[in-house]
């Protein structure tokens, strides 16, 4: 049930919105669309309003809007030829067609900053239920400058620069502009006692501090299928209690013996509803967002959130930092895949995403939230590639008869479109193919 809301809330209603912008458009000038459909193939049902079918069709892995008079090459042979009519695409102008191609991906990349800033507005902007707790110190790197000083696991930090800090989220906005040329006095409450500690901000910043010292319990969300935590059989809910004999208190401690294992396997106790259960984790290495490669398991800690409550602006204003943050993440993601820094076998196709949403339903409304402006902005990059099928194909197409002052003939459109099929479909193979060999035992 999960994985079907899923499919609807994320693919559906994602795909939803891409033709709408097609079809909104078109409408706005004047051309008249026949078939409105959520995925290919097939109908399975549907309704017909004024001149447009709307349908549900059988293939859920796209959609599509079909207009009167649309190219012959562009979607499939049960067009109806062009008759010159003014209701038809081919009788507009260029650029009004190119504004009709252009739609789609437009609202997909407007969609997430919309879903984002409702989601801000009415529930609130969600953060670590942890930052509203006490500062108390869960772990500390041992070349950390208050592990030097005689702080232990267990002290408070109460003042930072003469900062009172009652909560780990004052601690870090006392922290927030960590620079290794200036001073840092910090004040800790130990055993009853006080410890007045003054060090320089660069020791503070080769011990991961403060970022190291929250008491994160070390409880693993869901995996990332076909990855390291995945394929040793972690499940989500696991405490892990320790690493290569290593005792483990908190998840900064886990995430540090990955980062720093080098590839080697990670022998991992963990415990399961009762039970200690041995794993053997093999870490991969996996290039970040920064262009450096890290060592990754594929696996998070299980977050617990709250809400801050926001007003409109507010939502709108960070619905729109981490909708630009997530732009350039993606584009990140793109360069680095052209310049062969990722491998194409971290896309997700199809049966990963639908995977994902159905772990999505699970976590609950905000990672269902997330994961679609996530999606969208895939969808609206991967549709402005000026690659044939897609809608920047017929964006370039358009470009290019515009520069000719005429059109290309019919059969040079038709072989436009077969080498963008071909590439689409080769593509499409292979990500289906990792996507499967994630869901076996074994995956390499």
């Amino acid at each position: 049930m999960n994985t079907l809301l899923g499919i609807v809330l994320v693919l559906g209603v994602m795909i939803l919105v891409h033709e709408w912008g097609h079809f909104i458009v078109a409408r706005f000038f004047g051309v008249r669309v026949d078939v409105f459909s959520i995925g290919f193939g097939p109908r399975l049902f549907g309704w017909k309003r004024g001149a447009t079918d709307y349908r549900v069709s059988a293939l859920p892995f796209g959609g599509y809007v079909r207009m009167a008079g649309q190219d012959l090459s562009e979607v499939d042979s049960s067009n109806v030829a062009p008759t010159g009519a003014s209701d038809e695409l081919m009788s507009k102008p260029r650029w009004q067609r190119a504004l009709i191609s252009v739609a789609g991906p437009t609202v997909n990349l407007i969609m997430p900053l919309l879903l984002l800033s409702g989601f801000f507005w009415i529930k609130g902007m969600p953060y670590s239920a942890y930052l509203d707790q006490q500062p108390v110190i869960g772990a500390m790197k041992a070349n950390d400058p208050l592990a030097k000083a005689g702080v232990v696991a267990g002290d408070r930090i109460t003042v930072v620069n003469g900062i009172t800090t009652p909560t780990w989220e004052k601690v870090y906005e006392a922290f927030s502009e960590l620079r290794s040329e200036s001073s840092y006095r910090v004040i800790v409450e130990h055993e009853g006692a006080t410890r007045d500690v003054e060090a320089a901000g660069k020791d503070f910043v080769q011990a991961d501090a403060p970022g190291y010292y929250a008491m994160v319990a070390p409880i693993v969300s869901q995996p990332i299928r076909g990855m390291g935590a995945q394929r040793a059989g972690m499940k989500r809910g696991d405490l892990v209690v320790s690493v290569n004999g290593t005792k483990i208190t908190s998840w900064m401690e886990f995430k540090d013996m990955i980062l720093n294992s080098g590839g080697h396997p990670l022998v991992t106790v963990v415990s399961r509803q009762g039970q200690f259960v041995t794993l053997k984790l093999e870490p991969q290495s996996i290039v970040g967002e920064d262009g450096k490669a890290n060592y990754r398991l594929g696996v998070g800690a299980e977050e617990r959130w709250s809400y801050k409550k926001m007003t409109f602006s507010t939502a709108v204003e960070s619905a729109s930092v981490s909708t630009w943050y997530g732009l350039r993440q993606l584009l990140g993601v793109v360069g680095r895949l052209f310049s062969g820094k990722q491998s194409v076998k971290m896309l997700l196709g199809p049966v990963g995403i639908i995977d994902q949403a159905g772990q999505a339903v699970q976590e609950g409304s905000f990672a269902v939230i997330n994961l679609m402006a996530i999606i969208s902005l895939n969808l609206g990059i991967l549709n402005l590639f000026p690659i044939p099928i897609l809608d920047g194909g017929n964006i370039l197409l358009l470009a290019l008869e515009g520069i000719r002052r005429r059109d290309f003939s019919l059969a040079f459109k038709e072989r436009f479109v077969q080498v963008g099929l071909v590439l689409i479909l080769v593509l499409f193979g292979y990500v289906m193919y990792n996507d499967v060999a994630r869901f076996l035992p074994i995956h390499t």
